[in-house]
């Protein structure tokens, strides 16, 4: 039997980005980070290929934020504010999807979720 790849939508709060996802295994993959960036905004993600992200709506309002070494792509609405995803400096062939904007899925009802060590990463300068 085929799998079928399940698609998700994504949006800001304001609604003025939206993004469709194909996360072919599901929301297996969860994760937050405790780099200066993500410990403040303290969001959940997830992650997706390259490929499998689409902005539908609103390219034109995401605002990118880059720091320290510009590797990572924080994107963010210019109208509300709401991180919706990043390119991973860690992976650039993946982004980060904050999960709160997902609109089939409750950040609070997904337990226990990995974190990864963004703080001390390796490609940070010394």
């Amino acid at each position: 039997m085929a799998i079928i790849n399940p698609t998700h939508t994504a949006s800001c709060h304001c609604g003025a980005v939206v993004l469709e996802l194909d996360l072919p295994n599901g929301l297996r993959e969860l994760g937050r980070c405790n780099c200066s960036m993500c410990r403040r905004r303290g969001a959940i993600f997830t992650f997706v290929a390259l490929e499998n992200l689409r902005v539908t709506k609103g390219e034109n309002k995401l605002s990118l934020y880059q720091f320290n070494t510009k590797a990572a792509k924080h994107y963010f609405c210019s109208v509300c504010g709401i991180y919706t995803h990043h390119q991973r400096r860690s992976n650039p062939n993946q982004f980060a999807v904050n999960v709160g904007c997902m609109e089939d899925v409750n950040p609070y009802e997904l337990g226990e979720v990995l974190m990864f060590d963004g703080m001390n990463h390796s490609s940070d300068k010394g």
